[in-house]
């Protein structure tokens, strides 16, 4: 059986998406897949080290939520997959990709590489390499936007928080306890299910008791909602209205985004455990190829915009690569530095 669920359907005639938008998404996507592309073969020529892991053919989701936040004033919490996450909280392709090549001006100093990214700046609260790791430091961010906002009357404190992690994490003792924290003190947060269907070399369907994880959020008395994670403009609908929710007080949601990895669990992983009937079937379903085709259909782009777009993020990726190869390397005499905050 090459797939156990029937993606849910989204009726793009709801989605009211301006040219400007549709032409915003497809090219924080764009960022997204031909970052990691380059990554791949920076990898491979050595110019990367440790685990790097590709989020090629996730970018809906990403896009789709934290395209649909206040870039800059709300929270993203990432896991290790956390490339393209950094890149659509707004975190330039320069800083990312000279973190991956541990260089001082990488954005969390040469100190994180690949799986520990964070921004401050950005609202990027950092990747985390454990798994369900980030889930209860998401939570806290937004306890703190909670608590400034109803407890010290700042009416600014009003950020929501998107909190990313895979299907394996949903079987973590932390998933559920910060679940049941977040929907008690109804936290302005989102959390977000990347469901590919694998944790490293493990089946979904074979790790937990009910493969549909969105129902979890119900013992929670919480709203929980599944959605095509290949279909960006499906994942920004419930986004939005996620979003909303949680910025109106109404507490915390759960979205299971439906989507696939086309890349090995690392750039170190062969790749031996998925079938090629079900890599056939999702890559069929690329999520640039189906937003691209749908901007041409409904005459809010043409072809040549869509080139212009990855023409112009090809000469962003090159410049990254090219401000890494001569960026710094982080000075032996700062060993210690950034392990405590510091003063401003």
């Amino acid at each position: 059986m090459v797939q156990e669920r029937t993606l849910p359907k989204f009726d793009t005639a709801t989605a009211q998406i301006s040219q400007e938008e549709g032409l915003r998404l497809y090219e924080d996507m764009v960022l997204g897949r031909f970052f990691e592309d380059k990554c791949a073969e920076m990898y491979y020529r050595g110019k990367m080290f440790g685990f790097v892991h590709l989020y090629n053919g996730q970018e809906a989701v990403s896009t789709g939520v934290i395209q649909s936040m206040r870039p800059g004033e709300d929270f993203v919490a990432s896991t290790y997959r956390d490339h393209v996450h950094a890149l659509s909280a707004g975190v330039p392709a320069r800083e990312v990709m000279a973190e991956l090549f541990g260089k001082a001006t990488g954005c969390s100093k040469g100190r994180g590489g690949s799986m520990h990214m964070f921004s401050a700046e950005h609202g990027l609260l950092g990747g985390y390499a454990f798994v369900a790791e980030g889930i209860p430091v998401a939570a806290g961010a937004a306890f703190q936007s909670k608590y400034r906002r109803e407890v010290l009357g700042d009416p600014h404190a009003d950020q929501v928080t998107a909190c990313f992690f895979g299907d394996g994490a949903a079987n973590n003792g932390q998933f559920f306890e910060t679940l049941n924290m977040a929907a008690l003190w109804k936290l302005p947060i989102i959390f977000v299910v990347e469901n590919n269907k694998w944790a490293i070399g493990m089946s979904h369907e074979r790790a937990t008791s009910d493969p549909e994880i969105y129902k979890k959020a119900s013992v929670f008395n919480m709203v929980g909602v599944e959605v095509d994670g290949m279909d960006v403009l499906a994942v920004r609908d419930v986004a939005q209205a996620a979003v909303a929710r949680a910025r109106a007080g109404e507490g915390p949601t759960l979205i299971e985004a439906l989507t696939y990895r086309f890349r090995g669990h690392s750039l170190a992983d062969p790749d031996e455990m998925r079938s090629k009937a079900e890599k056939e079937f999702w890559f069929a379903r690329d999520p640039i190829k189906k937003l691209g085709a749908y901007l041409v259909e409904q005459n809010l782009a043409t072809s040549e915009d869509l080139k212009a777009i990855e023409k112009k993020i090809q000469d962003v990726i090159d410049d990254a690569v090219k401000f890494a190869e001569s960026s710094p390397e982080p000075d032996p005499s700062e060993l210690y530095r950034f392990v405590f905050a510091e003063d401003e």
